[in-house]
């Protein structure tokens, strides 16, 4: 009963966690409808979410201490602080420049195929396997993406374009995260490397401002409750939530919850946004969401069909399973 109610209790805090993840999209567009600033938003999210992540990390580093185990070398804290910067700076930097040019669903929809990159990725330059399931879940997600696009274009021009490209680099910098994120975990655990990662990414988040940026810091009341509200229900709330289903469940059942996100999103946009949605952007995401459903599906039975992945499996690294 203990178990079942865990199991329970995981598979929740993966769905709600995913959720969370999926309003990001939304507090930037209503951010923008005051100021249109990427670097500015981004600047702030991080400010407001980064003292959360270094308290993380006091946490992380001092149980580690208390358990007697060694600190971190120094190159594992380097490693991760350059995955964040990947991963986080780098890929929050395109995502929000793209949420300046098109909606809200469509960012998502680009940014949920990041897993179908670190499946090419990982083929390319670890000589990972890629199954024919991988190949048709990726022509389904991506024949699904091509209907959304050409249903966008014709409102969106050159913006839809301009927009899809930064996101698509958003979800390839992510997906670097991902692949070099499960090599690091291990030295580190989850806690302290997510805390370095993401306060290293803060820190060029806000030097990006001041540098790249306007260099100014001035905001609305609502644009900052906002910068908030994004930085705590779509940055650090899903963070904890994800990793505590991950502590319950297994990671092959917490990436297929987290393909609620972009229906979230969507139905998120159209109620507070007041996006279209289409006919074409039903059948456009249905597919992506197929797609991706299916990739993950496959990626856990192939999991399970070889000795050393269930071992994985059955200690899996709690790492952020829905990007920035």
């Amino acid at each position: 009963m203990g178990s079942s109610l865990s199991r329970l209790v995981g598979y929740a805090c993966a769905a709600v966690g995913a959720a969370f993840f999926s309003t990001k999209a939304i507090f930037i567009k209503l951010a923008y409808q005051d100021q249109v600033d990427a670097a500015l938003f981004l600047a702030y999210r991080m400010i407001f979410a980064t003292p959360v992540f270094v308290a993380i990390g006091a946490w992380a580093y001092a149980r580690r201490r208390a358990d007697g185990e060694p600190p971190p070398d120094f190159a594992s804290v380097a490693w991760a602080a350059f995955i964040g910067l990947i991963g986080y700076y780098v890929a929050s930097a395109f995502d929000f420049a793209g949420l300046q040019y098109i909606s809200a669903a469509l960012e998502r929809l680009v940014l949920f195929t990041y897993p179908l990159f670190v499946m090419f990725i990982g083929a390319a330059l670890y000589g990972e396997a890629v199954t024919g399931f991988g190949i048709a879940a990726a022509a389904v997600t991506y024949i699904g993406l091509a209907i959304v696009f050409a249903a966008d274009l014709p409102e969106g021009g050159r913006n839809t374009a301009i927009g899809t490209a930064l996101v698509l680099g958003a979800a390839i910098s992510f997906a670097w995260h991902q692949i070099l994120a499960k090599r690091v975990i291990p030295r580190l655990g989850s806690m302290l490397f997510t805390s370095i990662a993401l306060s290293t990414a803060g820190v060029a988040c806000v030097l990006h401002q001041v540098i790249i940026g306007s260099g100014s810091f001035a905001a609305s009341p609502r644009f900052l409750w906002l910068a908030f509200g994004c930085a705590i229900i779509a940055t650090v709330l899903p963070t904890f939530l994800i990793n505590a289903g991950l502590a319950r469940v297994s990671s092959s059942a917490v990436s297929m919850i987290s393909t609620v996100s972009p229906i979230v999103t969507i139905g998120l946009a159209i109620t507070i946004l007041g996006e279209p949605f289409t006919l074409a952007d039903a059948v456009g995401a249905g597919l992506v969401l197929a797609g991706v459903g299916l990739f993950t599906w496959g990626d856990a039975r192939a999991r399970k069909s070889s000795p050393t992945q269930q071992k994985a499996e059955a200690d899996p690294l709690p790492a952020p399973t829905s990007a920035p």
